[in-house]
């Protein structure tokens, strides 16, 4: 046996009860660095914060244009910041008060009168909107993520800022040379993707610095969730504005029907995703409340296992069913009658080790709507020759890790588990995986003092 073996199993047999007063070195630095206020975010707000002021001081100063029709719109902007939602990884969106704004912006004419507010006033008529909604989630304690509502304030600014010079010119297209609406929907449509690619990518970078994962997957994942939002967002602008030749004001209430219908579903299946991992981390909490492994163990795995994931390169809905079983990985445990000493699967034989995995694998099996984590519970004993998934390889790394390390933040103790746990690459472990917690854990334990 190595001496880092030696040192390892030393220290597990001496310190598992440690483990129980100890966070895992990954937690502290990871909560420091969600809680870190980055160059960025902060770049970001400051340059929402001088667009809004700016345009309120102009809107101000030369006085409020067409104000029924600024109040109009406002008041909607501020009902969508009202009821905004947070959609599955904790993304906050307004769809409302985005299609509003939108469809402010774009605004041409109003019932055959031409509009004539300017992108700042724009910018005003947005900061205004936004702080109205805002108000009563900070009354009740629920304020508003900065970064969130910074970029939609900004990226809504700088389409103002492009278009509304253009509107006189595309509103003569349509009415003086009776060339129709395809000159200014083109416009407009080419000037949205502009500012759709502007928010994902300003959302990819935040997104990134905060989970710490390559920008690449974290920009594939932004456009993923962005694309049925945002199409829907986009086309309720587009036609707003446009509905609002004919109809007028009452095209505000005509389209804000449909806008809370749309939100409706989206909260509901934000409410779903929110309901299943909710329900995931209870049951994983059994195992911990009955004594069959360490407090913290399950999370602890789950946190290091997401981490490996995005380091691979992992998309999102991949994230989450590995999230899913690696909370659920030791579930198998309460089969057994007499608990592993510490919970530590990575120290017991691999017969027994097998028959926790598949009993858990049943478990959850039972849910009818889980088997893609069912098999990566099942298949987390396996060895790399029997290939099995890339969760369930991801898995039984980060299982391994926490079991020699647990809520230890020793950095030897953490370098001797690495060590023990590289023997085993190429036969037990995936030597890519191994490699990408290795990274992982070099970010994070430095961090903390020995």
């Amino acid at each position: 046996m190595s001496a880092a073996n030696e040192k390892v199993n030393a220290t597990i047999e001496h310190g598992t009860v440690g483990r129980r007063a100890a966070g895992h070195p990954a937690a502290g630095a990871a909560a420091r660095a969600l809680g870190r206020f980055d160059s960025v975010r902060f770049l970001l707000v400051c340059a929402a914060g001088v667009l809004a002021a700016v345009g309120v001081a102009h809107t101000a100063a030369a006085g409020l244009v067409d104000p029924e029709i600024a109040i109009g719109f406002g008041a909607l902007i501020a009902v969508g910041e009202l009821a905004r939602l947070t959609m599955p990884g904790n993304r906050e969106v307004a769809p409302i008060g985005a299609a509003a704004a939108l469809g402010y912006t774009l605004l041409l004419d109003m019932g055959d009168v031409p509009a004539r507010h300017s992108a700042l006033q724009v910018v005003a008529v947005l900061t205004v909107g936004m702080t109205a909604g805002a108000l009563p989630h900070l009354a009740v304690g629920r304020p508003p993520k900065l970064d969130a509502m910074a970029r939609r304030l900004f990226t809504g600014g700088l389409l103002a800022l492009a278009y509304r010079p253009l509107a006189d010119g595309l509103f003569g297209l349509t009415r003086g040379r009776g060339e129709g609406w395809w000159p200014p929907l083109g416009v407009m449509a080419l000037l949205i993707a502009l500012m759709v690619l502007a928010d994902v990518v300003l959302a990819a970078v935040l997104r990134a610095e905060r989970v710490r994962a390559a920008f690449r997957v974290v920009l594939r994942d932004e456009l993923r969730s962005a694309a049925p939002l945002w199409s829907a967002v986009s086309a309720s602008g587009i036609l707003l504005a446009l509905a609002s030749h004919s109809m007028g004001m009452a095209a505000l209430l005509v389209f804000a029907a449909p806008l809370l219908v749309t939100q409706v579903a989206f909260r509901k299946y934000a409410g779903i995703r929110a309901t299943y991992l909710q329900t995931v981390r209870a049951l994983a909490r059994v195992t911990e409340v009955g004594g069959y492994v360490e407090p913290g163990h399950s999370h602890r795995v789950s946190r290091m296992a997401v981490a490996i994931g995005r380091e691979l390169g992992m998309a999102e809905p991949e994230l989450l069913e590995l999230e899913y079983a690696a909370l659920m990985h030791d579930i198998g445990q309460l089969s057994l009658r007499d608990p592993i000493p510490g919970g530590a699967t990575v120290l017991t034989d691999r017969g027994q080790a097998r028959r926790i995995a598949e009993l858990g694998a049943e478990v959850i099996r039972q849910t009818g709507v889980l088997d893609r984590v069912a098999e990566a519970v099942r298949r987390q004993c396996d060895s790399c020759a029997e290939d099995p998934p890339q969760a369930s390889r991801i898995i039984k790394a980060a299982n391994a890790y926490d079991d020699l390390v647990g809520g230890s933040t020793d950095r030897v103790r953490a370098a001797a588990a690495l060590d023990r746990i590289r023997l085993g690459a190429g036969d037990e472990y995936d030597p890519e995986i191994v490699e990408a917690m290795t990274r992982v854990i070099g970010r994070l334990v430095p961090a903390r003092r020995g």
